[in-house]
């Protein structure tokens, strides 16, 4: 079972009034506020193009905010800071095996001593160590996937950011890669800041939902899901999943067609 981080607990990171304006004038956030709590699993869910990825984005410090402030209360210092980035694409190199891929950030980081053993570990945490000479056209779009989170571990983040990862796979693919994602974060202890479009998706994976209005994106409400861990095909089938569906469902339709507070 996993334990809820208390409301009172000081943030890992949080967003304080957030905007962003992109330079054709389209406003992706405004007066965005979030906080997210040590060791919890958050899913940003919103309507499409309402900045769920902008806010990933702006955390992670690929993106800067046009207002408002990024606050790291933990590590005010931005070396201090260690984030794990999994895109909606695997986006791997082609050309590099499955190991070299996974070792990439090690040695961008400068972090080559005992980097083997670190890539080893990833990829025995994702199921992929026999996989590791492999090429990413040998590879399943799970396998890519799973290629792709073994390389956000590698460096042992304590801050998992997840970007849409399993919308572009199968049903079935994306049910086993919810499960190994739930592992991780439980065996790992990891914060997970995970963006979703499916209201499913974020009901299964997460003790928090932060739902978004349309762009310009701001947070509409927050539910939470007190359904204990470990969560499996028994839960999906439950009664209890199928109520917090409906919830988050009704209040995701709320936040699409309106900007007035719940």
């Amino acid at each position: 079972m996993a334990v809820h981080p208390p409301n009172s607990a000081t943030p890992v990171v949080a967003l304080r009034g957030v905007g962003r304006t992109f330079a054709n004038g389209v406003v992706a956030l405004e007066s965005l506020d979030l906080d997210v709590r040590p060791g919890e699993f958050v899913s940003l869910l919103g309507p499409s193009g309402c900045g769920k990825s902008t806010a990933l984005r702006i955390i992670a410090g690929l993106s800067e905010p046009t207002s408002g402030m990024v606050e790291w209360p933990q590590a005010e210092a931005a070396a201090a800071r260690s984030i794990g980035f999994v895109f909606q694409e695997p986006t791997l190199m082609p050309w590099a095996t499955v190991a070299a891929n996974v070792r990439l950030p090690l040695k961008l980081a400068g972090l080559e001593p005992n980097a083997q053993l670190r890539v080893d570990a990833a990829l025995a945490r994702v199921g992929l160590s026999a996989f590791a000479q492999s090429y990413p056209r040998e590879l399943s779009g799970g396998m890519k996937m799973r290629t792709s989170i073994a390389r956000a571990l590698v460096t042992e983040p304590s801050l998992l950011l997840m970007d849409e990862p399993f919308a572009a796979l199968d049903e079935i693919t994306r049910f086993r890669l919810n499960n190994d994602l739930l592992g991780l974060w439980q065996a790992l202890g990891k914060t997970v800041v995970f963006v979703t479009h499916s209201v499913f998706e974020s009901v299964y994976l997460s003790q928090r939902i932060v739902v978004m209005t349309r762009r310009p994106g701001r947070v509409f409400t927050e539910l939470s899901i007190n359904a204990t861990y470990p969560r499996d095909k028994h839960f999906r089938t439950s009664a209890e999943y199928g109520g917090y569906c409906r919830q988050v469902s009704e209040a995701l339709a709320h936040a699409s067609g309106a900007t007035d507070e719940p």
